[in-house]
């Protein structure tokens, strides 16, 4: 299924913006409370390993992570 397909590679990308900045799931809780956002440690998780979370969770995300911008394979 191609929004699958999708959902993986929006999910990987995040995953490496983590891993690039060294940061894990429990400091970007962390980062995203700071910013107002709050969730658990087992939603972030698990909206990240599913691929399963909105666009504007991504931004958060970068936002979070320190990020002008992300660069597209």
């Amino acid at each position: 299924m191609q929004s699958d397909n999708w959902s993986e590679k929006a999910a990987n990308k995040l995953k490496a913006e983590l891993q690039l900045s060294g940061v894990g799931y429990g400091e970007l809780v962390e980062r995203l409370a700071k910013l107002g956002v709050q969730d658990t440690y087992k939603g972030v998780a698990n909206k990240i390993t599913r691929g399963r979370f909105t666009f504007a969770f991504f931004l958060q995300c970068m936002k979070a992570l320190d990020k002008d911008g992300i660069k597209f394979d």
